[in-house]
């Protein structure tokens, strides 16, 4: 758009949603981005790179890579979660005929596959690391950048750092779906961190599994309260949540890593602003890579973008064969 374009039953989040009038009118609040008069624009990627600090990385940094071979980046390796798979044609008229008969709700259906599948691949992604194969260009900002710890806890605090900030645009959606969202979200966190456990990590019980799993848990919860707060508020709380959560409290933090991460996280968040609850809802969304800026939208802009969407999802809706799985109950004009 802007850019170019389970967890087990008795550790289940669940999250207090603001009102969508609340949480949009927050989201607005906070558009202060890079786009101001007199102020040069940077991405985050080139804040920290300009940095004259002399930082050096945590001790952890000399830990081993998570893994002792490069494995598939997929949660699962399913072939149903392959974006290359096509459903036989047999299976996609049974599949419709089943959502036709029963009136199937798919807002939320599509939850699994959206939020706990690709918007779940999204967080994890830029923290993930493989042994003798190159990190990626997300990656290389968080642990090459920004000089984090190359450790599996790690990649749990900057996966949640995504996670937050989709759950600042579910929680605008209607409640009902909003929720859904949320949890499925996280119920495909920890089924992830639960099979690394075992897999990567070589715990080989289930009671030191499930003791981990409650302190990720509580990890979870604190991060999102810490960052809610830094948004509800101003920058500087914002950044102490990211200083104290991602970066570890550390006291040799360069200031201009906290800045960058700010302004990371406000990119994307004004930019989910911007989408519509369907656009969202059905996967049309990706962070905005770190070496890339965000503009603040003209009125004129922002309307002919919405114009756009609503005539995309107008034709769709107004299509005499519409497919049951097509259908939306979710507003495209917000």
């Amino acid at each position: 758009m802007l850019h170019r374009n389970i967890l087990r039953s008795c550790y289940r989040v669940n999250y207090t949603p603001l009102s969508t009038i609340n949480q949009r009118s927050l989201f607005h609040s906070y558009a202060h981005l890079s786009a101001k008069e007199n102020i040069e624009e940077k991405s985050p990627e080139d804040l920290v790179k300009h940095s004259h600090y002399k930082s050096n990385p945590f001790d952890a940094t000399s830990n081993k890579p998570l893994q002792k071979k490069p494995k598939n980046d997929l949660l699962s390796l399913s072939q149903y979660e392959s974006g290359s798979y096509q459903l036989p044609q047999w299976k996609n008229a049974l599949g419709e005929l089943v959502i036709k008969y029963f009136k199937l709700d798919m807002d939320r259906v599509r939850a699994g596959s959206i939020a706990g599948s690709y918007y779940y691949s999204l967080c994890r992604s830029p923290g993930l690391q493989y042994e003798n194969e190159p990190l990626s260009e997300a990656a290389k900002f968080f642990y090459e950048d920004l000089k984090l710890p190359r450790t599996f806890s790690q990649w749990f605090q900057i996966t949640i750092l995504h996670e937050w900030i989709l759950f600042t645009r579910m929680r605008a959606m209607p409640f009902k779906y909003g929720r859904n969202y949320q949890q499925k979200l996280v119920d495909r966190t920890f089924s992830d961190i639960e099979m690394r456990l075992f897999e990567e990590m070589n715990v080989t019980s289930s009671r030191i599994s499930d003791q981990y799993l409650k302190d990720f848990n509580t990890q979870l919860r604190g991060a999102v309260f810490a960052y809610d707060e830094g948004l509800y508020t101003d920058d500087a709380t914002l950044a102490t949540a990211i200083w104290r959560n991602l970066f570890g409290g550390r006291k040799d933090i360069d200031m201009i890593y906290l800045e960058a991460v700010v302004r990371y996280v406000r990119s994307n968040i004004y930019v989910l602003s911007k989408i519509s609850d369907r656009e969202f809802a059905t996967g049309n969304f990706k962070f905005v890579p770190p070496n890339e800026t965000v503009e603040v939208l003209t009125p004129e802009h922002e309307l002919e973008l919405k114009q756009k969407v609503i005539e995309k999802y107008e034709a769709i809706d107004n299509k005499p064969d519409i497919l049951p799985s097509e259908r939306s109950n979710l507003s495209y004009k917000n």
